[in-house]
């Protein structure tokens, strides 16, 4: 800066001198502007138990801050965030933020026994982490058992200051969270279905933002609304935080048009439904441009799974008008709203709608940026199996035909550690955590989607790691399997952002199915799903450091055993590296 000052106070005859040094205060006072413009966001998160009442009763529910659902986080691309998590509740516990990058530091990605061992009872640990090169919706959520069916929130990532959207500018913004409820301490749930061996309880409720919605007891007073102009625009921020359910949303008689998925731009189309995976998110906008009045906007249940029991009731909001109309009633002063218009949501089976929805998201940025070149390729079987007792009638085999519920990728059923979590272990040295030997395709080769042998229902268990060099190119292929029942599977990869180049039915064909991949405009994604009896292609490059944990984001899938970890190896210097540990990494 003392250079630039005197060149001014002696101003040099040569134009070339002077343009050049201009464009060099330009630069540095641009470089400094969006420095400055960074923020670090501060938060504590105190966990803890609070009376919550749905449904007409009160239930003893694991709150943050005494929310349900949690805070929602707020930022923009570059902003750092220091969240301090205080564990006043009865379980242990651990946070991981949903899509988040998190690039060199899986130490607060967030998943317990990968990379982290849980936050105990009394306890805190505080997750420092800085949001690159992302923008759009993601959000929070715990990764402990099933703490997360109550312990999740928004995270919203706005542009950089001085940067707008890639589409009209809404004059509003909503989020929309969908989730689940059970009317008993979801913890129960998941151990009784440990203990017996049977497909968990189904929800009683989903909801939006936290409220079942009136369709529901004792929930009319509560139903969240949207207020909104007629004329105006505005965005929702769809996320589907529900445990063990895809779900369809629509809004009565108003169109929505896709914008980003997975905090990607995507190119815009317009729907009037839209499938949402657990995992997922999806930001919408919608055009106030239909009669001023009330129209719900609702959820409920796109099931794949053949003979399975689900939540079939549907939950709402309401999108009411500011200028909305009423009833007067029996010739009285007093009015009251009138009913709201309730939209068509498809079939519960209406796997062509969703698949419709799917097939046109593409990436908006994607152009170039996909892997070409392929260094690592995989094939991993996605689906359930079946345990065999031997006592089929004890109260423990409570499954198909006196069996137990279990699941697999590559007939390997994960099983987390529990005396470290994998990256303590990696960075210690510490043998008998795990292996790096899962296969890159099925030991054993088969009609994946046909009839498929009982004796390949019952998979191994072992705590497999994949290894991948740094900066590989990879791809991954999801197949579907018809073990137990063909079924959507959303999967998701921790530290990582993906390509989905290519889905099919049937059984991916490795000479013929990738000439039809899409290179040029695909969805650049956290979490797919599965075509049910079909398969996934995704590519990415492995740039990330650290051990990511990859796995269905159906939980009770991921219970038994859905999962596997992708082991990234350091590259070259300290930027290709994992960073330290924070010195209060808790400990197992």
């Amino acid at each position: 800066m003392e250079l630039l000052r005197n060149q001014r106070a002696k101003p040099s005859s040569s134009s070339s001198r002077f343009g050049l040094l201009g464009l060099l205060a330009v630069f540095i006072f641009g470089f400094l502007a969006s420095f400055s413009a960074a923020e670090v966001h501060y938060h504590e998160f105190v966990i803890e138990a609070k009376p919550v009442k749905r449904l007409c009763r009160t239930h003893t529910t694991i709150t943050v801050n005494g929310q349900f659902p949690g805070p929602t986080l707020e930022v923009r691309n570059g902003d750092t965030l220091v969240i301090k998590a205080i564990n006043r509740a009865q379980y242990n516990i651990s946070l991981h933020w949903h899509g988040v990058r998190q690039l060199r530091n899986p130490w607060a990605d967030g998943p317990e026994y990968v990379t982290q061992c849980p936050i105990q009872p009394g306890a805190t640990f505080t997750y420092r982490y800085t949001i690159q090169n992302q923008e759009g919706t993601l959000w929070w959520h715990a990764h402990s058992r099933w703490l997360r069916a109550t312990v999740y929130g928004a995270l919203i990532i706005r542009p950089k200051m001085g940067s707008p959207y890639p589409f009209p500018t809404p004059k509003r913004e909503y989020p929309v969270v969908l989730g689940e409820w059970w009317d008993r301490n979801p913890q129960d749930v998941r151990k009784l279905a440990l203990y017996t061996g049977a497909a968990p309880n189904v929800s009683d409720a989903y909801t939006i933002n936290g409220q079942p919605g009136d369709l529901y007891r004792c929930s009319n007073k509560e139903t969240m609304k949207f207020q909104v102009d007629s004329g105006e625009k505005i965005l929702l921020r769809v996320i589907n935080a529900a445990m063990n359910q895809e779900l369809f949303f629509a809004v009565a008689n108003h169109k929505l048009t896709v914008v980003e998925a997975d905090a990607s731009y995507t190119k815009p189309f317009t729907t009037s439904v839209i499938m949402v995976g657990p995992g997922q998110t999806t930001n919408v906008l919608l055009t106030a441009d239909q009669t001023p009045g009330r129209y719900y906007m609702a959820a409920r249940a796109y099931q794949t799974a053949q003979n399975a029991a689900f939540d079939n009731t549907t939950t709402t909001a309401i999108l009411e008008y500011d200028s909305a109309p009423c009833n007067a009633k029996n010739g009285k002063q007093k009015s009251f709203p009138l009913a709201p218009v309730l939209p068509q949501l498809p079939a519960f089976n209406d796997t062509n709608t969703a698949r419709a929805f799917i097939s046109q998201v593409k990436g908006l940025k994607s152009k170039g940026k996909v892997p070409t070149k392929i260094d690592k390729s995989l094939f991993f079987t996605v689906g359930l199996g079946l345990i065999n007792c031997t006592n089929p009638n004890s109260p423990r085999c409570q499954g198909p035909n006196g069996t137990r519920f279990t699941a697999s990728i590559n007939n390997i059923s994960f099983v987390f550690p529990r005396r470290n979590s994998l990256m303590q272990a990696y960075l210690q040295g510490q043998q008998g955590v795990f292996t790096t030997d899962f296969p890159s395709s099925p030991l054993v080769k088969f009609d994946y989607t046909g009839n498929v042998s009982r004796g390949l229902w019952q998979p191994v268990h072992g705590t497999k790691l994949v290894k991948l060099k740094y900066g590989a190119n990879v791809q991954i292929v999801l197949q579907d399997t018809s073990i137990v029942t063909t079924e959507e599977h959303p999967m998701h990869i921790h530290g990582y952002n993906f390509y989905v180049v290519g889905m099919g039915t049937g059984n991916f064909n490795p000479a013929k199915d990738p000439a039809n991949f899409n290179l040029i405009d695909p969805p650049h994604r956290n979490t797919i799903g599965t075509p049910p009896g079909g398969w996934v292609a995704v590519r990415f490059v492995a740039d990330n450091p650290g051990i990511w944990l990859l796995h269905c984001h159906i939980d009770s899938h991921l219970t038994w055993g859905l999962a596997t970890a992708l082991l990234v190896e350091n590259g070259v210097g300290t930027l290709q590296s994992v960073l330290s540990p924070p010195l209060d990494l808790p400990r197992c």
